[in-house]
């Protein structure tokens, strides 16, 4: 044994001495890791939004990587006790198994916080952005994805669950970046020595594609932005319908849907069909096209124009939108932020509500952020006031402000939410609330925001 440790460190010593050797080829990137397609997501049991075309791909001879944004700690358990970083650690268990059904076997936690709002910006914050990116890119660099798959950043009315944005915002910064030398240049800086602590050997990698799925109730806006495909004709490898593979696997997180899980092992297959039909399951599986760097058409096949070659670096130039230049008020928070985020990614074509909208829980609260720019020289006084549904009240933020000369300031205006009209109906038609602002009589700013009232909906 000893003899043959020391041949072991001779081999690894006699290079450094200048010894006579043999040309040694130059290792390349880990082929172990590289992928098709990376899906980001935010939570386990979220890539099944994208799980009937990823069995479908896998068919296809494609790899499949998977990231999370966290372990899903803040979420229910319909089996034990465990909750907060112990149900995290179950969840990232049973993520695994539930895509190992399919044969993913390159599964990834970003170790950002579950976060219980519609608030992206707040998720954001509390994935710590810029060491969650960090850590992203390094991932895009690791599996080199000829596409990428994620949520649909923006806001919109249904479960819009800040935490899918976030995941959404952080793909597509990453599809804009991993391919960047000078972003992070420590994960592709070449190592100057054996057992490098600092410097990665990465390489920048520039994605192909970028695909979005929402996270919205409505179709109408996303119908003919991007493929479509059944999820009801039968996978090579499972001899199932696409959708009972994505069921099949979705079973597997049982601290979210034991009872379900349950249930559907009561029924026979065509009673879960006629069920899983009901719920949408065996729906069209419809993407967005965010970007593609190597052609093909908008509805297109999504690996449509993808070769194998690597391709170069690129980003559209783009330039802040320069303010009025006079007093106005407009519509700030996540609205704000993805005004800016589509213009700076170059994604203006994306589908977004017109009016901005977003789904509340009834007898809350609604806050509306606003800025309040003033770009002249002088002091100005502004009025605020709301036009609300019958029975909506301001609890806070109409009323009169000065806005100073040359500053930009932070308002809100705080509705209180009634009760639903029919305590038996899950949710209302959505409403219209509009905010005025006026300065010396004349207009400086109209906000509108369409709201509907559920029974159930995460926070704002």
């Amino acid at each position: 044994m000893k003899s043959r440790l020391m041949l072991i460190l001779f081999s690894l010593w006699l290079p450094m001495t200048g010894g006579a050797q043999e040309a040694t080829p130059l290792p390349g990137a880990d082929e172990r890791y590289k992928a098709d397609i990376l899906l980001v997501v935010a939570h386990p049991d979220d890539e099944g939004a994208a799980t009937a075309y990823l069995a479908r791909a896998i068919d296809e001879g494609k790899r499949v990587a998977v990231v999370y944004g966290t372990r899903g700690s803040s979420g229910g358990n319909e089996v034990g006790t465990e909750q907060a970083l112990a149900l995290g650690a179950i969840r990232e268990i049973e993520a695994r198994r539930a895509l190992a059904t399919l044969g993913i076997t390159n599964v990834w936690f970003l170790g950002g916080k579950d976060t219980a709002s519609q608030d992206v910006l707040q998720s954001l914050a509390n994935w710590d952005h810029g060491a969650a990116l960090e850590q992203l890119v390094r991932l895009v660099r690791l599996t080199r994805p000829e596409v990428v798959l994620t949520f649909l950043p923006g806001t919109f009315i249904g479960e819009d669950h800040g935490d899918h944005q976030a995941s959404g915002v952080m793909a597509t910064e990453a599809f804009d970046l991993a391919g960047d030398p000078t972003l992070f240049p420590s994960q592709v800086a070449v190592p100057l020595r054996r057992l490098e602590p600092y410097l990665e050997g990465l390489r920048p990698w520039q994605p192909k594609k970028i695909y979005y799925f929402p996270d919205a109730d409505r179709e109408d806006i996303f119908k003919g932005k991007g493929p479509e495909y059944s999820v009801k004709e039968i996978s090579k490898s499972s001899k199932k319908a696409y959708w009972r593979a994505s069921l099949d696997s979705f079973r597997l997180h049982e601290t979210q849907a034991k009872s379900f899980v349950d249930q559907l092992a009561k029924m026979d297959d065509a009673a879960i069909e006629k069920m899983m039909a009901a719920d949408g399951w065996t729906d069209v599986q419809r993407f967005v096209l965010g970007k593609s760097l190597v052609g093909g058409s908008v509805t297109g096949p999504v690996f449509e124009g993808v070769t194998a070659e690597a391709i170069p670096f690129r980003r559209e130039a783009f330039s802040v939108e320069v303010g009025p230049a006079e007093l106005s008020v407009t519509l700030a928070g996540p609205w704000d932020f993805y005004a800016e985020f589509r213009r700076a990614h170059g994604l203006g074509h994306l589908p977004h509500p017109e009016p901005p909208e977003m789904a509340l829980q009834a007898g809350t609260s609604l806050v509306i952020p606003l800025w309040i720019r003033n770009p002249t020289g002088a002091s100005r006084e502004v009025t605020l006031s709301a036009d609300l549904p019958v029975g909506w009240t301001v609890s806070n933020g109409t009323g009169k402000f000065v806005a100073a000369a040359k500053q930009t300031s932070a308002a809100r205006i705080e509705i209180n939410l009634p009760a639903l009209g029919d305590p038996k109906k899950t949710k209302e038609d959505a409403r219209e609330v509009t905010v005025r602002a006026e300065s010396n009589g004349a207009s400086v700013g109209i906000v509108k925001l369409r709201v509907e009232l559920r029974k159930r909906a995460l926070p704002e």
